[in-house]
């Protein structure tokens, strides 16, 4: 791809899509994603070429609520289509969002998303583990008899009830990498690995299947940025900045780390793995893999933050 180009990998959370419990319904999810889109135009038109990857963890257990309380008229939907349902429907929220922006600003600029697979090892520990909790809450019983009747592994989720866990293998290739970059290279701005990608496994013969997994966002996003070379690995979450002693009366906000510096914290325990954790990870990785320069912050700070004027910037070194 060529380098005088600026290729940005932009992870928008859940909050860009949902913002609270209050608005859920497919309208308020794509009034909430218009305004991130907004800001995403702007980068681009300061002369980004911009990768778009996003969550779909409510989406997704949306898919399986309507799924579970159909079950007894229709099949149900297993969870590799469901990653591929949520790509297409938000993908579509992000692609008209974004050509209608692309409109009132005058620029002459296209979405697209593409529907994208990621391979993941069949002898990942997490298919021996699984913890990644996901669709409805459910009673002991009913958990113990979908586990008895469906084979699901149950666990206890925060004393809130029960529910169906997953394994969250670690992502290892993109299938449609040459796609993403063929459309990046012609100008379009892509939306991919949405949810983390669908996960697909290898077979002997080379060939690929879905699997029931669920791919970290941030972690996909990051091979994501490697692999098209990315000068900017942003990742667009619920907060401003990132902090040490997050929420305690010794909280720090932190405006840049080096890469030293983001794995002694994230060794000392400061990133818990259920919320921060994952973004640095998948952010140390980039780094590691020749990244140039990683931000995080808010969607409504994404342009102040380019400017170096909030966010938090981790970088290589010094």
């Amino acid at each position: 791809m060529s380098k005088e180009r600026r290729i940005a990998v932009v992870a928008i959370g859940g909050n860009s899509l949902i913002k609270d419990k209050e608005h859920q319904t497919v309208p308020d999810q794509f009034a909430t994603a218009c305004e991130t889109c907004r800001h995403i135009a702007e980068m681009i038109q300061q002369g980004w070429d911009v990768i778009i990857t996003h969550g779909n963890g409510p989406q997704v257990g949306f898919i399986l609520l309507r799924s579970e309380l159909a079950r007894h008229v229709l099949h149900t939907v297993p969870l590799d289509s469901c990653g591929a349902d949520t790509q297409g429907a938000i993908g579509y929220m992000l692609q008209q969002c974004l050509y209608n922006e692309f409109l009132r600003r005058g620029m002459k600029k296209q979405a697209a998303t593409v529907v994208t697979q990621v391979v993941v090892d069949k002898d990942d520990p997490a298919f021996q583990n699984p913890t990644k909790p996901i669709g409805p809450f459910m009673t002991k019983e009913e958990a113990l008899r979908r586990k008895e009747e469906d084979g699901w592994d149950v666990m206890e989720d925060a004393g809130r009830g029960w529910r169906r866990v997953v394994p969250s293998p670690i992502p290892l290739e993109i299938i449609e990498l040459d796609a993403i970059k063929a459309l990046v290279d012609q100008g379009f701005v892509v939306i991919a690995v949405g949810g983390g990608g669908i996960p697909v496994i290898r077979l002997e013969d080379g060939s690929l299947k879905g699997v029931e997994a669920v791919i970290d966002k941030d972690y996909a996003s990051s091979l994501l940025a490697v692999g098209v070379q990315a000068d900017l690995f942003l990742i667009s979450t619920a907060v401003e900045k990132v902090a040490l002693n997050y929420g305690k009366p010794n909280q720090v906000w932190l405006d840049k780390m080096t890469l030293e510096e983001a794995k002694r914290y994230y060794e000392e325990g400061h990133f818990p793995p259920g919320s921060m954790g994952p973004k640095i990870k998948a952010i140390i990785q980039y780094l590691e893999q020749g990244g140039k320069e990683a931000i995080i912050t808010n969607p409504e700070n994404l342009t102040r933050a380019l400017k170096g004027e909030t966010g938090t910037r981790i970088v290589p070194g010094s």
